[in-house]
């Protein structure tokens, strides 16, 4: 099982930037996926969640508005599109599955490999 993120990079403020996490051994079909990250010196927050069937999503109040996530279970992938990004997105971003119905991740079955966001100013 291996989730495989990847669309990190470089990038200068007010830029966009989508990352994407493809599963490859599990169908994410049973999963909520999310998208945490983590700046240097932090801890690792969840930042945007959906559920399996895309009903419903979270976002954290740092990223509403700029960040959205979406899923495509035909290609067994979720998605996190950013846009107008600020220097404070800076970190490295992981996905992560989780059996659990609830967007709150308190358990996470699984975690991609970091993908690094850098924003300059």
């Amino acid at each position: 099982v291996q989730l495989q993120a990847s669309g990190g990079g470089l990038v200068q403020t007010g830029d966009s930037l989508r990352l994407s996490c493809t599963a490859s051994g599990l169908s994410l079909e049973r999963y909520s996926m999310g998208w945490f990250r983590q700046a240097p010196g932090k801890e690792r927050m969840l930042i945007a969640a959906i559920r399996w069937r895309g009903e419903s999503s979270y976002s954290s109040d740092s990223v509403k508005g700029r960040f959205t996530i979406s899923r495509d279970s035909a290609k067994n992938t979720v998605y996190l599109q950013m846009n107008n990004l600020k220097p404070e997105d800076t970190a490295a971003y992981y996905c992560a599955a989780s059996i659990q119905s609830t967007l709150l991740f308190r358990r996470v079955d699984y975690w991609g490999q970091g993908t690094q966001v850098t924003v300059s100013s």
